[in-house]
């Protein structure tokens, strides 16, 4: 099922596993084509409610997520459940948050820290990742 992502749309990161995950921003329209199973929404405030099912990560803009712990362990459920689900990771612009969490997936996929946001800025979006601070978090992910 999660090989029915539509990887020429854009937006969908192929790790080195194989696995697929859709990052996106959620200002934007639904892309076209099939939905989510399972999404997770890092957002300041609760998100609005969808068809599928969902996490949310408190995490606001430009910043570092509440829990880091509790985003270490949603990412692992997101990436084991990309191997058979279609998965999205999304926040409100679809580049600092969701490419710092893209970029944590890839380092729980094997991808060196210090390789991982540049990993991400190549397969997904080559302005994600927009601070200092994300940058240094996906550095030390895997210390968590």
């Amino acid at each position: 099922m999660a090989e029915d992502w539509d990887t020429a749309g854009g937006g969908i990161v192929r790790f080195p596993s194989g696995v697929l995950v859709r990052g996106r921003g959620l200002r934007d329209p639904l892309p076209a084509g099939p939905v989510p199973s399972f999404a997770v929404y890092l957002l300041g405030r609760r998100p609005p409610p969808v068809a599928w099912e969902a996490r949310w990560v408190r995490w606001r803009d430009f910043g570092l997520p509440r829990d880091p712990r509790e985003v270490r362990d949603v990412l692992r459920e997101a990436l084991a459940r990309a191997a058979c689900e279609r998965v999205e990771i999304a926040c409100g612009g679809g580049r600092g948050r969701t490419g710092t969490a893209l970029a944590c997936m890839a380092v729980l996929d094997g991808v060196p820290a210090d390789r991982a946001v540049a990993f991400v800025r190549r397969g997904y979006d080559r302005r994600a990742v927009e601070t200092p601070w994300q940058r240094r978090f996906v550095r030390r992910f895997q210390d968590l």
